[in-house]
């Protein structure tokens, strides 16, 4: 609050103060011809991030944006303009070539590697236990899907059976050791239903068949 700085947030959280708050924040603060290129900057943004958009109307945001921008040529000094603000008069470009922008967003990916930092063990070696970790978590994730009696970790499965938010999220792996015999049987399965393995089990009924030809 000293600062009067808002911090920590990621990019879903300014898109939601663009889109949405923005607008509301500036009223009857702002100078007028400010406050209205701001709004409709935050407008544009809105209308482009729908998951619906209309082509026929790709054109008239393209012209709303360039004058977004000349209006903001006029009301804000040089240091304002950055290669960010050069880079709206391509979004719609963008649309008409990749289609909606939800498509493309990147909100998946940072939620993905907010679960690889709680990977870190060691902060001295972050990238080996996120390795370590993930490949723990394949290999038994993996591994269970061939185990009648495994439990696999992930989604819990009354989450999606009643369709409900659960805000107690699994975020840890638990490794089970089990005896030989299910280990020798879990093994076995596998590689007898993996596709690289067919060549050699081809291969190997072809040597058995010719070293016992009467069987």
């Amino acid at each position: 609050m000293q600062d009067l700085k808002l911090i920590g947030l990621n990019s879903h959280d300014c898109h939601i103060l663009m889109q949405q708050l923005l607008p509301v924040a500036i009223h009857e603060i702002l100078p007028k011809n400010v406050r209205q290129t701001i709004t409709r900057l935050c407008a544009f943004f809105s209308s482009i991030c729908n998951k619906f958009i209309d082509t026929l109307k790709l054109d008239e945001l393209q012209a709303e944006i360039v004058i977004i921008l000349c209006q903001l040529e006029m009301f804000f000094p040089p240091s304002f303009f950055d290669i960010m603000v050069h880079l709206l008069v391509h979004l719609v470009r963008e649309i008409k070539f990749y289609g909606p922008v939800y498509l493309r967003w990147m909100y998946p990916i940072e939620r993905y590697m907010k679960i690889l930092k709680g990977y870190v063990e060691n902060q001295y070696r972050p990238e080996a236990s996120m390795i370590e970790r993930y490949i723990a978590e394949e290999s038994v994730e993996f591994c269970s899907d061939y185990m009648a009696k495994a439990k696999p970790i992930g989604v819990p499965q009354r989450s999606w059976l009643n369709r409900c938010y659960i805000s107690n999220s699994i975020s840890g792996v638990s490794v089970v050791t089990k005896d030989r015999e299910e280990f020798m049987q879990a093994h076995l399965y596998i590689l007898n239903n993996t596709d690289e393995v067919m060549p050699y089990l081809f291969a190997d009924k072809v040597i058995v068949k010719e070293n016992n030809p009467r069987q």
